[in-house]
Formats: structure tokens, sequence, C-alpha cells
């Protein structure tokens, strides 16, 4: 049986990010699972993946378009990179983000996030894309015709709002205040 890569991302993007306690995974500050144990979980999970292997995931994460998941150096540990939903915040090293880059919301949304800012809701943290496809996307997942908001992330970051890499095309931030964000 040929293993479906996109099911297997998306169950451990659930394990790695909403409840790792579901899969009887230990987290650690900085979002790593050891790799073993996530397959030993996701082994006894579904019969046809019982024979899942390191490399199984490996493939996953190389083949997956939206870069969710990292393996550590020496690949004995695995995270993922933005969208966590569980308790208490992972720690992010701040970085020097684009000047600018852009979110994709409903027009209902719109007109809060321009009044009260960019929240980060039920997540750790805001998402922000790198180009205006990427943030129509997602924003697509709200709204027929999303609305994109414009981030002055460089403004913002020299003005001291820290910024965090997700990956190459989601950078992170814990609260945009509505005067750097743009129609």
């Amino acid at each position: 049986m040929m293993l479906d890569y996109s099911d297997l991302s998306r169950t451990v993007s659930h394990a790695l990010r909403h409840e790792p306690w579901v899969y009887e995974l230990e987290i650690d500050n900085d979002g790593w699972v050891v790799v073993e144990s996530l397959l030993d979980s996701l082994r006894s999970l579904k019969p046809e993946w019982s024979s899942l292997r390191g490399e199984d995931v490996e493939k996953m994460i190389i083949q997956s378009n939206k870069k969710r998941h990292e393996l550590s150096n020496n690949g004995d540990k695995i995270r993922a990179l933005y969208g966590h939903t569980i308790p208490g915040k992972l720690e992010k090293q701040s970085a020097q983000p684009p000047e600018i880059l852009y979110h994709g919301t409903s027009p209902k949304s719109a007109e809060l996030i321009y009044q009260e800012g960019l929240k980060s809701m039920t997540r750790q943290y805001v998402h922000l894309a790198v180009n205006v496809r990427d943030a129509e996307r997602v924003g697509k997942r709200k709204s027929h015709e999303p609305v994109i908001l414009k981030i002055k992330a460089g403004d913002a970051s020299s003005d001291g709002i820290d910024f965090y890499i997700g990956n190459e095309k989601i950078w992170l931030s814990d609260f945009i205040p509505p005067i750097y964000i743009k129609p």
C-alpha cells in the first residue's frame, strides 16, 4: 500500500501543534518531540502505518509544499514550525523580518483588525505571509473574497515589535498594532 504523505502530514501536524497528549507525546520548550516516540504513536494509530519509519517522516517533510515541520540536525527529533494551539508558548528567537509582510482575512475581521490590531487568537502567534499569493490562499479559508492586509514589518520591528521565522514563507509575531497595518 502506498503511503499518503498528505494524510501523514495532517496527522503529524495535529499531534505536534494541537493535541500532543492524545498521541502521548512530550513536547519540549522549543517544540521538539523524539521522532521514535512519534513513530510509535502513529504506528499504533492506523494499521497501514504499522511499518512507518523515520525515512517516511523525512520524505513527508520534503514533499510538503507548506513546510510545516522540521527535523533536528541529527534527525532524532521533529517539530512543527508554526500553527501551535497547545497551552504554553513555545520559545522562538526573534529575527529581522522583510520590510513588508501580508495577512489574509475576511472583510468582517479586517474591520476589527484595523481598529484593534492583529492578534494571535487561538494560535500562539500571529501568522504573516511573505507574499500576497500565500496570504490570499490563507484568507480564502475565511472568505471567498479575502482582504489582504499589508503589514509594515520593517517599521514595526524597528519600533520594538518582535518577529520570528516560521519557515521561508511564514513569519510569526505576538501582536501587530493597527498603526503597522494597511489595506
